[in-house]
């Protein structure tokens, strides 16, 4: 915005009102500098300007985000009906409007783990949804129970024991497996928890024996947990392996930091040259 003013020696509000102008063409919200101001023009598009629809975008997306309806009806002071039809306009809008006259195709990306961000702490929900949820017939069970009067022939009961015996082994490997995705998270969280708050630049070193050690598990097996899954924050989905980088040590005694963290210092750097 400063660089087009100074181009063309416009005045600040002058530059807003031309802005305002592009992001009322088709599609609606082009041009917008952040996510609020490309779904506020939306909503003003559709009258809503004032509503408890724009205050929400506004002022609580992140409650929006981690599902804090409860929340969010006490601050506007609706109850939890007129709070969906406000959060059933939100849902129309489009985060991306440009994105239709994309040729390229989209990689759509389901999170693994979510990380909600509550008051001042962080809680991880794994998303479970496309996890097929097993359980184990009572008509086999009692099949081979020995006190269930069966009279199916013994090589039959033993047939089903062992299907039995591997199903149980089946399920318990998917809950181990969440289990450990569950504590990957975990220590995640904790280890870049200044990442969580303050953003790219807190972000620290971290590699994958960390983590390891941390939860008391090998380092291939972080690896594998972490291998193509991904996180979703209030800063953004990030795959879980983001969150591992090298450290630069400085050369004035100070805590190392990490190699990403020294790339957006740079990149800022030369933008306000």
């Amino acid at each position: 915005m400063n660089e087009i003013q100074q181009l063309g020696g416009w005045s600040k509000e002058q530059v807003e009102q031309a802005l305002a102008v592009i992001q009322e063409f088709d599609p609606v919200g082009v041009g917008s500098r952040d996510l609020v101001e490309c779904l506020c023009a939306q909503l003003r598009h559709l009258g809503e300007d004032g509503s408890p629809a724009e205050t929400i975008v506004r002022y609580h997306l992140d409650k929006l985000q981690n599902r804090r309806f409860k929340e969010l009806a006490e601050v506007l002071g609706l109850d939890m009906e007129d709070l969906q039809a406000e959060v059933e306009i939100i849902r129309g809008l489009d985060p991306r409007p440009g994105q239709k006259y994309n040729n390229e195709s989209s990689t759509y990306v389901v999170p693994d783990v979510y990380v909600l961000k509550i008051d001042e702490d962080y809680q991880i929900v794994l998303n479970e949804e496309g996890l097929p949820r097993l359980r184990i017939s009572p008509v086999y069970r009692r099949m081979v129970s020995r006190n269930s009067g069966d009279t199916s022939p013994s090589d039959a009961k033993e047939y089903v024991r062992n299907k039995l015996r591997s199903a149980f082994r089946l399920i318990k490997s998917l809950e181990e497996r969440q289990r450990t995705i569950y504590k990957v998270a975990q220590s995640i969280v904790k280890f870049q928890r200044e990442f969580l708050d303050s953003g790219i630049e807190r972000l620290r070193p971290l590699v994958l024996k960390d983590v390891a050690d941390d939860i008391g598990m090998h380092e291939s097996t972080v690896s594998r947990v972490v291998n193509n899954k991904y996180m979703h924050t209030h800063r953004g989905l990030f795959e879980m392996r983001f969150f591992f980088h090298s450290g630069i040590s400085s050369t004035r005694g100070e805590p190392s930091v990490s190699s990403l963290t020294v790339k957006e210092r740079i990149r800022k750097i030369i933008a306000a040259e």
